[in-house]
C-alpha cells in the first residue's frame, strides 16, 4: 500500500515545464572493438559531470530511465545477450522512487556484445540513458553509434581478391567517436525551404492568457477542494485552535493564522515548483503525445473518477499523517505550525488527489514552465483562503453551511467530469498513433452518454452507493441540483447534432478533429489537402498561389479552438481553400519516416530525427525559431520566405482576415 500511495502521489505532479538553462552534464563516446569467434563488443564510454549521475541497466519500470540499447539498422550484425555496465556501481536506496537505485558518478561504460553473420556490416544503433543530479534530472537521452564495413568470418574461406580487402578489418580498435555520428544529410533538410526565416509575429501573445487560465483553474480546484468532505469539517476545529491560541495574544493568533494559510501556499506551491525542476520540456512534450503516457493519464483519471463516485477511497498510510502530526505536537512556533498545514494536506489527500490530478494532468501540454507552480499556487490559495479568513472572523463560522450530503453530490459531480476529461489523453493518444478508435462520432457518443447520466443524477434519478448510507432516497434534489441537471441535459443534447458534423465550438477543444469522423453531412469543413511540406510547396509552385502553413498538433487544444471558431467563419474557410495552398504540419505525428535524418540544432549538437512528427518540430524551430502550435505562416511558394509575420493563437476573426489578406497581397506585389 504505501508503495501504491506514492506511486499515486507522483503520477498527480505529472505536468510540463522547461529548464532555465541548457544543460549537457553527461559526454558519451562510442566504438567498436573486434573480438575473437566472429564477435565485437559495441563500447560506449562517459564522462559525467560533477553532481550528477546516469542509471545502470534494468531498473524496472517504475524507476528512472534506464540504460537501455536500441538498434535501428543492424545488417550483418546479431546482438549477443543484453547490453552490460561495467565499472564502479553506486547502489543506493531512494525514497522518492521506494526502491533501491544503480547508477554511476565521473564515468560510465555499457558494453552490447554482437556477433558478425556475413562479411559485409553496417551497424546503426544508441544508447538511451537517463541522468539526474540531487536537484534534477534531464530528459531521455542517446547515444548513437554508427558503423559499416567488411570483416573476414572464421568459418568462411576468403579468396586472395578479398583477403587485401579484408586485412584492414582484423581485429582492431576503433578511436572513440562522438555519440552523434554524422550520416549524409537529406538534401531536403538543407535546401532553401528549410533556410531560416526572419519574421516578426503579428499574432496576439498567448501567454498572459494561458497563464490566468492556468492560474484560475487552480483557484477553482481549489475552491471545489475546500467543499470537499475532508477538508469542510476540518475547518471548524482548525479554527478553534487558533482561537484559543488569540485568547491570551490577539495578535499572535492573527499571525498564527496567517502563518498556516501561508503554510498551505508553500507546501503546494513547493510541489510545483518540484516537479517544474524534475521534469524537462523536451521529456514532457514527447511524454504528452506518448501512447502509454497518454493512456497512462486515461486510467489515472478513471481511477479517479471511480474514487468519487464511492467505489474505493484513496488513501495515504495514516502512519504518515501521525508521524507528521506528533512532530507538531512535539515543536513550537512556526515550525509546529507549518506541521500543522502538512498534516491537513496529508489528511486530505483522499480528497485533493483527483483535483490536482487533473489540474496537473491539464497542465501537462501548457508548454510553459511557469504553468505548474501558478496552477499550484491558485489552487492552494483557494484552499487556505477559508482557514484563514474564519480564523480572522470567527463569527462568519456561524452563517457557513454545515457537513452535509451536499458534499457528496459534489463529490460524484466531479467524478463525472474527470471522466469526461480522461476521454481526452485517450483521444491524444488515438490521433499520434492513428489508432482510431476514438474518432469524433465516438468520442461525442461518450460525452453525450456521460452527461446525460449526471443530468440524471442531478435531477435524483441515479443513484450511487454513498447516497444510499446519505440517508433518505426519496428525498427531493434541491433546486439548484435540479438547474444543474436541466443544464447537463441541454449541453447532451447540443452535442447529438455534432454526430453529423455541426460543429459544436464549445466541446471543439476537447474532441477530435472533424476530419476523423466517418459521416459528415457538414461539407463547410476546412481541411488542409497537404500535410506534407515539401509536397505542398511544389504545389503550390504549380498551382501559382501563397502557402498558409499551419503548425498544429494532434493534442493540441488550441489549434481545435481556432479551426472551430475562426476557421469556420466563411470568409476564412473561402480564402484558406480558395486563395491558399493549406498545408497542415502535425508535430506530435508519430509516423516513422522512411530514412531518419540527421540534423544539427543552433547550439551545433547532431541528433537524429525518426519520426514524421520530430521532422516538423525541427522545421519550425530551425527555420521560425518557434516551438509551440498553433503557429501560422505565410509563405512564397518559390523563396519559400515568409509574405507577413506570423500568428498564434487568437480567435479575433477580423485580425485574421488581416493577416491572410496582407499576405495575398505581397504575394501579388512580388508577382
Amino acid at each position: 500500500m504505501k508503495r501504491f500511495a506514492l506511486i499515486s502521489l507522483l503520477a498527480t505532479i505529472v505536468v510540463t515545464s522547461i529548464w532555465g538553462q541548457m544543460m549537457d552534464p553527461v559526454h558519451f563516446s562510442s566504438q567498436l572493438n573486434m573480438l575473437e569467434n566472429d564477435e565485437a563488443e559495441i563500447v560506449f564510454t562517459a564522462t559525467v559531470d560533477d553532481g550528477w549521475h546516469v542509471y545502470s541497466t534494468d531498473l524496472g519500470n517504475d524507476g528512472p530511465v534506464s540504460a537501455s540499447f536500441n538498434a535501428v539498422k543492424m545488417d550483418g550484425v546479431e546482438t549477443v545477450g543484453k547490453l552490460k555496465p561495467r565499472g564502479h556501481v553506486i547502489k543506493q536506496y531512494d525514497k522518492m522512487f521506494d526502491m533501491e537505485l544503480r547508477f554511476f558518478e565521473k564515468k560510465a561504460t555499457f558494453v552490447q556484445k554482437v556477433r558478425f553473420t556475413k562479411p559485409q556490416y553496417t551497424i546503426d544503433c544508441y544508447l538511451e540513458y537517463g541522468s539526474c543530479n540531487d536537484e534534477m534530472c534531464m530528459p531521455p537521452s542517446q547515444a548513437e553509434f554508427k558503423k559499416s564495413g567488411r570483416v573476414t568470418l572464421s568459418a568462411q574461406p576468403v579468396d586472395q581478391a578479398q583477403q587485401g580487402e579484408a586485412v584492414d578489418s582484423i581485429p582492431e580498435v576503433v578511436e572513440p567517436q562522438a555519440d552523434s555520428v554524422a550520416a549524409a544529410p537529406v538534401d531536403s533538410a538543407f535546401s532553401a525551404l528549410w533556410e531560416p526565416a526572419s519574421l516578426q509575429n503579428d499574432g496576439a501573445n498567448e501567454t498572459p492568457s494561458s497563464l490566468f487560465y492556468i492560474l484560475l483553474m487552480g483557484f477553482v480546484g481549489g475552491l471545489l477542494a475546500v467543499l470537499m468532505p475532508c477538508i469542510w469539517p476540518i475547518i471548524p476545529m482548525t479554527v478553534s485552535f487558533f482561537l484559543k491560541r488569540a485568547k491570551t495574544d490577539k495578535k499572535k493568533g492573527i499571525r498564527d493564522a496567517i502563518t498556516y494559510g501561508l503554510s498551505i501556499i508553500v507546501i503546494y506551491l513547493g510541489m510545483g515548483l518540484l516537479v517544474t525542476a524534475f521534469f524537462g520540456s523536451d521529456t514532457l512534450n514527447a511524454m504528452s503525445t506518448n501512447a502509454v503516457f497518454n493512456v497512462f493519464l486515461f486510467l489515472l483519471l478513471v481511477i479517479f473518477a471511480l474514487s468519487f463516485f464511492g467505489w474505493f477511497e484513496i488513501k495515504l498510510p495514516g502512519s504518515w499523517a501521525d508521524k507528521v502530526d506528533s512532530k507538531a505536537s512535539e515543536t513550537s512556533g512556526l515550525l509546529s505550525i507549518f506541521l500543522m498545514a502538512f498534516t491537513l494536506v496529508l489528511v486530505s489527500f483522499s480528497c485533493t488527489a483527483p483535483i490536482i490530478g487533473l489540474l496537473l494532468v491539464e497542465t501537462t501540454t501548457s508548454g510553459n514552465w511557469l504553468a505548474p507552480a501558478l496552477g499550484m499556487f491558485g489552487f492552494a490559495f483557494a484552499l487556505a483562503l477559508p482557514f484563514t479568513l474564519f480564523a480572522l472572523f470567527p463569527t462568519w463560522l456561524k452563517q457557513a453551511p454545515r457537513s452535509g450530503s451536499w458534499m457528496t453530490t459534489l463529490k460524484v459531480v466531479l467524478g463525472f467530469v474527470e471522466l469526461a476529461f480522461a476521454l481526452k489523453f485517450l483521444s491524444v493518444a488515438d490521433l499520434a498513433y492513428g489508432w482510431h478508435i476514438l474518432d469524433r462520432e465516438v468520442f461525442l457518443s461518450l460525452w453525450i452518454v456521460i452527461f446525460s447520466l449526471l443530468g440524471a443524477y442531478l435531477c435524483g434519478w441515479l443513484k450511487f452507493q454513498e447516497d444510499e448510507v446519505g440517508g433518505d432516497l426519496n428525498k427531493p434534489m434541491p433546486v439548484i441540483c435540479i438547474v444543474g441537471g436541466l443544464v447537463s441535459f441541454a449541453f447532451a443534447v447540443y452535442m447529438i447534432p455534432g454526430l453529423w458534423g455541426a460543429p459544436c465550438k464549445a466541446v471543439s477543444a476537447f474532441a477530435p478533429p472533424i476530419n476523423t469522423q466517418d459521416f459528415n453531412l457538414n461539407n463547410k469543413v476546412v481541411e488542409a489537402k497537404y500535410t506534407d511540406y515539401e509536397a505542398g510547396m511544389a504545389a503550390a509552385r504549380q498551382q501559382g498561389k501563397p502557402v498558409f502553413l499551419d503548425f498544429t498538433g494532434f493534442g493540441c487544444v488550441n489549434c481545435r479552438k481556432m479551426e472551430a471558431a475562426v476557421w469556420t467563419d466563411p470568409r476564412v474557410a473561402d480564402k484558406l481553400t480558395n486563395d491558399y495552398i493549406l498545408i497542415s504540419l502535425f508535430v506530435d505525428d508519430k509516423t516513422p519516416l522512411a530514412e531518419p535524418m540527421e540534423v544539427t540544432d543552433d547550439q551545433g549538437n547532431t541528433k537524429t530525427l525518426r519520426t514524421v512528427g520530430a521532422k516538423w518540430s525541427y522545421l519550425q524551430s530551425h527555420k521560425f525559431g518557434a516551438n509551440a502550435q498553433p503557429y501560422y505562416v505565410i509563405l512564397d511558394p518559390v523563396t519559400a520566405q515568409p509574405l507577413s509575420g506570423s500568428r498564434a493563437y487568437d480567435e479575433d476573426v477580423a485580425a485574421y482576415l488581416q493577416f491572410l489578406d496582407g499576405g495575398l497581397d505581397r504575394y501579388r506585389q512580388g508577382q
